[in-house]
This record gives C-alpha cells, sequence and structure tokens, in this order.
C-alpha cells in the first residue's frame, strides 16, 4: 500500500463519479427544466420517453460518489453533511419527486399536469441544489476542531444562487441538446431554437463565477495567475466547446453538439478541482487531512474497482441498446 497514494487514488474515483452523474442525470433533469416550455403534450412525451429507459441508472453514479466519500474522507462526509443539509435534503426531495412523476404520468389521466408539475418542479429544485451545494463549497465552510460551526442557511448565499440558477441553465442545455439528438420534426426544431439561447445564460454565469471566485479565495488567483501553466488549457478548451456546441447546433451536427455540450462541463469541472486542489474542506483542510485509514481505502478500493467496470458496462449498453430517435406515439412505456 505504500507503493500507491490511496487518497489520491480515491479523489480521483470519487471526481469521475461526480462528472459521470453530472453528465449522465445532467440532461434528464435538463429535460424536467424545460418540460414546462415545451410546445404541447406530444412534445412531454417524446422528452420523458427518450430517458425513460436510462435515468434511474444515471443516478447510480451519485450513490457511488457518496459512499465512497463517506469510506475514503470521512471528514468531508462529516463536515459537508451538516453543513448543508437544508441544500441536501431538497435536492433528493426533488429527485424522489421527479422520479414518482416519471411512473405516474403515463398512467394517469386527469391528473397529468399534477405530475407534469412534479416532474418539471423536482428536476428544478434538484439542479439549483446541486449548483448552491458547488457555489458553498467553494466559498468554503466554517469549521473549528474538524467540525462544522457555522449556520443552517451558510450555504444559501448571493454566490451560491448564481451557481445554482447557473447548474440549472447547464441542465438546461444539455437537455436541449440532448433532446435534439433524440427527436425529430417540431420537437427538435423547438429544442434546437433553444440552444442558442441557453448556451448565451451559460457562459454568462460561467464568466460571473469565475470573476468572483478570486475575491472568495485570493488562493484561487494565486493558483491560475502566480503559475501560468497548462492548466489554462482548461477554460480555453471549455470556451472552444462553447464555439463548437453553436457551430454544431446550427448546422445541424446533433452528436457532436450534445457531446461538445458534455465537454464544456467536464473541462468546467476540472477547473473547478484544479482551482480548489488540494483542499476538499476549503478554506482548511486538504485531501491528507480528510483520509480514512489506509487499510480502509485499500478493502474499499476492492470492490471499486470490481463495480465501476461492470456500470461501465451496464451504461454503455443500455445507451446501445436505446439508441436512435424517439417518435410521437412510441416510447419506451
Amino acid at each position: 500500500m505504500d507503493m500507491f497514494d490511496l487518497s489520491l487514488i480515491w479523489a480521483v474515483i470519487i471526481a469521475f463519479g461526480v462528472i459521470m452523474y453530472v453528465l449522465m442525470d445532467g440532461f434528464d433533469l435538463g429535460l424536467g427544466i424545460l418540460f414546462p416550455f415545451a410546445p404541447d403534450e406530444d412534445a412531454r412525451d417524446v422528452m420523458m420517453n427518450s430517458v425513460a429507459p436510462v435515468w434511474d441508472g444515471n443516478e447510480t453514479w451519485l450513490v457511488l460518489g457518496g459512499a465512497g466519500l463517506i469510506g475514503a474522507f470521512p471528514l468531508v462526509y462529516s463536515i459537508l453533511l451538516p453543513a448543508m443539509y437544508i441544500g441536501v435534503f431538497l435536492m433528493l426531495a426533488g429527485l424522489i419527486f421527479r422520479g414518482v412523476a416519471f411512473e405516474f404520468r403515463f398512467k394517469s389521466r386527469r391528473t397529468r399536469t399534477w405530475w407534469n408539475a412534479a416532474f418539471a418542479g423536482g428536476s428544478f429544485v434538484a439542479a439549483f441544489a446541486q449548483g448552491a451545494v458547488v457555489g458553498a463549497y467553494i466559498e468554503g465552510f466554517e469549521t473549528a476542531n474538524r467540525v462544522f460551526v457555522g449556520g443552517p442557511l451558510d450555504w444559501l448565499t448571493p454566490f451560491s444562487v448564481i451557481t445554482g440558477l447557473g447548474l440549472v441553465a447547464g441542465y438546461a442545455l444539455l437537455g436541449a441538446t440532448w433532446l435534439v439528438l433524440k427527436s425529430e420534426g417540431h420537437v427538435r426544431e423547438w429544442a434546437r431554437g433553444l440552444v442558442p439561447k441557453l448556451l448565451v445564460g451559460v457562459v454568462a454565469v460561467f464568466a460571473i463565477v469565475s470573476l468572483w471566485t478570486p475575491w472568495i479565495d485570493p488562493g484561487v488567483w494565486e493558483r491560475w495567475f502566480d503559475h501560468i501553466q497548462v492548466i489554462w488549457l482548461l477554460p480555453a478548451l471549455a470556451l472552444a466547446c462553447v464555439i463548437g456546441v453553436y457551430t454544431a447546433n446550427r448546422k445541424g451536427r446533433e452528436l457532436l453538439a450534445f457531446l461538445l455540450t458534455l465537454g464544456m462541463f467536464v473541462f468546467t469541472y476540472m477547473g473547478l478541482l484544479v482551482s480548489r486542489w488540494p483542499y476538499v474542506i476549503p478554506p482548511d483542510y486538504t485531501l491528507w487531512d480528510a483520509a480514512s485509514a489506509p487499510e480502509s481505502q485499500f478493502f474499499l478500493l476492492i470492490g471499486v474497482l470490481f463495480v465501476v467496470p461492470i456500470v461501465l458496462t451496464y451504461t454503455a449498453w443500455s445507451y446501445w441498446v436505446f439508441r436512435g430517435k424517439v417518435r410521437v406515439g412510441e416510447g419506451y412505456h
């Protein structure tokens, strides 16, 4: 075990689980955010049918990230959860509402409007709560003797509201590019028209957060400006993805537009990790301060290395089986 930095390995695994959740569950949350603005019920049917076979599997990555955090970095879990109880509760409540709406909407007639609202409201709340939690993480936590000592609403600040709304816009963009890829006719054209508008909103929030963050933590400024290096490739690549999404959407290159939207999230996420490195509980505790015993990390690692390839294989197979367009009147249900 001395040959490997188990804490670093686990940081990579958890970071991978988190970004996989954001990418996989982001577009179906985005569809829920766009749900109230759909042109008709046929469009809403197509939206839900496009993700009905895979949405619950997408959330496997959330479980992996949370479970890994408890086992590999218990200090992170013990501080983050009390600091963001309300935000985490809102996220889980939103996911529950939209999950129930998935199953009941197709079976209802008189109450379909209510299930539409549950799906849309749950998606918005879950996405906003996730973004606000990220904003609170960037701002850091008030701790003493390895315990959170702040208030229950410390996570909700003007900065975290901006990041929450930014993630809502980002998920909506993911949902729009996914729908362009999976639909046809008037549904596809409606979604395609949304992409440039959502792209502007996402870029605006990204710029605001990027300019605001160094004022929250001067260490971010030092990491980016005092050590000029390859990390500047990350925002450059994210900007290239933005331009690529706009161009691909305009030219009707559906798959490329969706993949480049995923790329925007990946490079932005990597930039966030670089900005906070090596602190996992900013501004006080590093990755190694928060780690559990090496024996515990190694034991858990054996299980994860067995499970992750299975999850990846199952996920890839699911998307392959349900590939292709979803048409009005046809679908998973």
